[in-house]
């Protein structure tokens, strides 16, 4: 097939794309990076310039895999720039794959930031959208255009939601949860670092790999698509500080908690989840909180940027 991603150059995008070695890949990203050696055409520029939108779409596009986004952070801080990326670019890259395909598979990656916080006691395949911050409406927003768009035949699209994937860059810029990935850092360098919740918090965790995987699998399903919540780890923040040091040798007691309740409200009360939508046509999570950090800790040692 021939492929365009979004996003390509990113943190997800950069372990998708060699899984993709079986299709012809258009690369779209500010900055591509290695990722440019997985391309068939790399293509650096703005999601909103319709240059680069028509450069990747010139010829013809048998599936859009769209992972850029402006975070929940970042949404809140511009909200002009967040809707002109979250949804104007979104909109028209859809427009963009449709004129230049026959009903084009569409990967759309959502985000568990489309639910309400605090969350429900379970959440499961049945609980409704309600999101509070512009970055979960947006995806929200999204998912419902890209099911529009497959009912009335011109997409075959899935919305993945994924839950809080790591490790992303130290100190990342924009995301909220950033501590869920800076905890992974700073313990490997022996850092000392506080968290923003308590040791009592729980997450929902996917590592960066198995996210990758996830959507490379979606290109591949035959089941009628739709928007799935992706099975994820929750995870004890307790626990995982202790697993963290168990892999890495490091001294536990250089992680401190001084929960911000702002922060430990929307990220750190994360219920039960369950997903039998998604595990039903062969999504998983990591498995154990142990395979989860070793997977982590394997990612950064072979790029330490990310």
């Amino acid at each position: 097939m021939r492929v365009v991603v979004t996003g390509a150059g990113g943190f997800l995008g950069r372990r998708l794309l060699p899984l993709l070695s079986a299709h012809e890949i258009v690369a779209m990203d500010r900055s591509l990076g290695p990722s440019r050696e997985h391309a068939a055409l790399a293509i650096e520029g703005d999601l909103g310039d319709p240059a680069c939108v028509r450069a990747a779409f010139a010829t013809r596009c048998d599936a859009l895999i769209h992972l850029a986004t402006i975070p929940g952070g970042a949404s809140e801080v511009d909200p002009r720039l967040a809707k002109a990326v979250n949804i104007d670019a979104s909109m028209a890259l859809l427009d963009a794959a449709i004129g230049a395909g026959d009903a084009p598979r569409v990967i759309y990656a959502s985000s568990i930031a489309v639910f309400d916080h605090p969350l429900a006691p379970l959440v499961d395949d049945a609980t409704p959208l309600a999101p509070r911050m512009l970055y979960g409406a947006h995806k929200a927003m999204m998912e419902q255009w890209v099911e529009t768009l497959t009912r009335r035949g011109a997409i075959s699209g899935w919305s993945l939601r994924f839950a809080g994937l790591v490790a992303r860059p130290a100190d990342g810029v924009g995301v909220k949860s950033a501590y869920l990935s800076n905890l992974f850092h700073a313990m490997r360098a022996r850092r000392a670092i506080s968290l923003p919740v308590g040791a009592e918090a729980t997450s929902w965790l996917m590592s960066v790999d198995v996210a990758a995987q996830a959507v490379a699998h979606a290109l591949t399903l035959d089941a009628p698509p739709r928007s799935l919540t992706l099975p994820a780890l929750r995870v004890r923040m307790a626990d995982l500080v202790a697993e963290i040091a168990s892999q890495t040798g490091a001294d536990p007691r250089i992680v401190s908690f001084d929960p911000d309740p702002d922060i430990e409200r929307t990220f750190g009360r994360y219920p039960e989840l369950r997903t039998p939508a998604a595990e039903a046509v062969g999504f998983v999570h990591d498995g154990s909180l142990r395979e989860l950090v070793r997977r982590v800790l394997a990612t950064i040692e072979k790029e330490p940027s990310v």
